[in-house]
């Protein structure tokens, strides 16, 4: 794996590099996900000069196994499922509004803390670029595509270091006009965090430190 990033700042310079030869219109707003993904757009949003803000989006877990998402919920009271996981898995109806209602907590209090009190960037008419620090199943990337839309962006692109080959792709044809930025596409993938050398877990602390150090929108 000697192509690993360092860590999320250095792929966030990478990308800022990669999103510049898109030639992206004035006025355009690089939106970090929460949380991994807000140090990456922090460090792209610098290298172009361009405001930041960040979208919260809550994985939904299977119970019993946190770790693998039947769905995603964001700011907005937006949410997908994966139908497929969830037959897979026998998650009943009572199962998904629990977990949904205990993300959904969790995505309040994030947004109560990362924003201290300001209001999210104004969308509308405005080119976005969606920011994480890779994609594994695309899972938390629909669920912002599809906010940002309803939030009236005119054009959308999705930006990430890393993800696993035909990610992308599957985006595409999910929303047609998405425009979709990868820095690589390894295979075997296995995870995200694999292609990083340092990869720690991000606070809410950092989150918060890196959108108030962000170009004003």
């Amino acid at each position: 794996m000697s192509d690993r990033f360092a860590d999320r700042r250095e792929a966030g310079r990478l990308l800022g590099e990669a999103l510049r030869r898109l030639a992206l219109p004035p006025g355009t707003i690089i939106l970090g996900l929460a949380r991994g993904g807000v140090i990456v757009a922090a460090e792209a949003a610098r290298a172009l000069g361009l405001p930041l803000d960040v979208l919260v989006v809550r994985k939904l877990g299977v119970p019993g196994q946190p770790e693998l998402a039947f769905g995603a919920i964001a700011s907005g009271g937006h949410r997908v499922l994966n139908p497929h996981v969830i037959a897979e898995a026998g998650i009943t109806d009572a199962e998904i509004a629990a977990v949904a209602r205990d993300e959904e907590r969790e995505l309040q209090r994030r947004e109560a803390a990362y924003r201290g009190g300001r209001p999210p960037l104004d969308l509308r008419g405005r080119t976005v670029v969606l920011v994480d620090d890779g994609l594994a199943t695309g899972a938390s990337m629909r669920v912002a595509v599809e906010a940002v839309r309803a939030l009236g962006a005119a054009r959308v692109i999705v930006a990430v270091p890393v993800a696993p080959p035909g990610v992308c792709e599957e985006l595409a044809a999910e929303f047609p006009g998405l425009e979709c930025l990868v820095l690589r596409t390894p295979e075997p993938f296995y995870a995200v965090g694999l292609w990083y050398r340092s990869f720690p877990h991000t606070t809410d602390e950092e989150v918060t430190a890196a959108l108030a150090a962000a170009p004003a929108g």
